[in-house]
């Protein structure tokens, strides 16, 4: 779902009502398709200063592209969907742009970065040769439709795995996943875990799931609901909570756009799992675990990691979730 927040009240909202997404994502309903240029090699605009309200570490972001995988040409002709995107130059991204951590645009160069756009990019080079994708705008609503009347060739959007899903696309990885995590203020020094809840002030979305997660994991805490992101946040920049306790990928936005407020302890709860949207029965969906599995084994998924969301949480990389899980 910025994308992130648009997500926010997205996501929240079908949490609570389905019991993800990060999830994902836009509060349009316009759906447009534009060329997106590609971040080349750590030189240039890659190397310069990002978009305002940007973290991405853009040098490390295009040194993950540069060192990125080419699939050896047989691999590729082996695949009739991977044939088509090799033939036609480039890969059609169903996406946003608007998301800080998970893909950008940088408005000054046009240029699209994060943790999103960055395996569908090395997704692009591995099977073409460069990294290459055209960015198609997608909204919660839109994104099935786009796979099923092939104007997209992914899905890559902070895409939430549910089987209601997965009886119209194809879901490739899972590649990511989000759990539950605490936001405080960053001068907050008492709060470092979910044992310290206890007798605290938390806030929560009240069509989330967050109000019962708490009274599972932290049973002393005093909840106060508001009824979406912004006004979490508020009451933690303004004193009148102590924590903000949400599924991660939404505090993460938080914290990259907000010096004042932080994400502390680890995660917690039910894991929301992330995939690659694909086009349903197609050869498609054994090509990209393949090369996700590449793209993991080398490096480039933690390296990625680091150069988007890392800049946020400033911990090591986690263990992606388990392929075809």
């Amino acid at each position: 779902m910025s994308d992130l927040e648009r997500f926010s009240s997205i996501h929240l909202s079908r949490r609570g009502a389905l019991a993800l997404g990060l999830g994902a994502l836009g509060a349009g309903t316009l759906v447009g398709c534009g060329g997106s240029p590609t971040l080349p090699a750590p030189s240039g605009s890659a190397s310069g200063t990002a978009a305002a309200g940007s973290v991405i570490d853009l040098a490390a972001f295009g040194a993950v592209l540069a060192k990125g995988a080419v699939a050896n040409d047989a691999v590729v002709q082996a695949s009739a969907w991977a044939k088509a995107i090799k033939a036609k130059g480039q890969l059609v991204r169903g996406g946003t742009d608007t998301s800080t951590l998970f893909s950008l645009r940088d408005p000054a160069t046009g240029k699209v970065a994060g943790f999103d756009a960055g395996l569908s990019q090395l997704l692009a080079k591995y099977i073409i040769g460069e990294p290459k994708e055209n960015l198609s705008q997608v909204t919660v609503d839109t994104r099935e439709t786009l796979l099923q009347n092939n104007s997209v060739d992914v899905i890559l959007a902070t895409y939430s795995i549910t089987p209601k899903r997965a009886e119209k696309v194809d879901f490739g990885g899972p590649y990511y996943e989000s759990k539950s995590a605490i936001l405080v203020k960053t001068d907050n020094t008492s709060i470092k875990s979910v044992a310290d809840l206890a007798g605290k002030t938390v806030a929560t979305q009240s069509a989330s799931t967050g109000v019962t997660l708490l009274k599972e994991v932290a049973p002393e805490a005093i909840v106060q609901t508001f009824d979406d992101n912004p006004k979490c946040l508020a009451a933690v920049q303004q004193g009148r909570v102590e924590a903000y306790v949400i599924d991660q990928s939404i505090l993460l936005s938080n914290a990259a756009r907000n010096k004042d407020v932080k994400i502390v302890g680890d995660t917690f709860g039910n894991s929301d799992k992330y995939g690659i949207g694909l086009h349903k029965g197609t050869d498609a969906l054994d090509f990209v675990n393949a090369w996700l599995k590449v793209a993991e084994d080398d490096g480039s998924w933690d390296a990625l990691w680091r150069a988007t969301v890392g800049q946020v949480l400033k911990t090591d990389p986690p263990k992606p979730p388990a392929i075809g899980a």
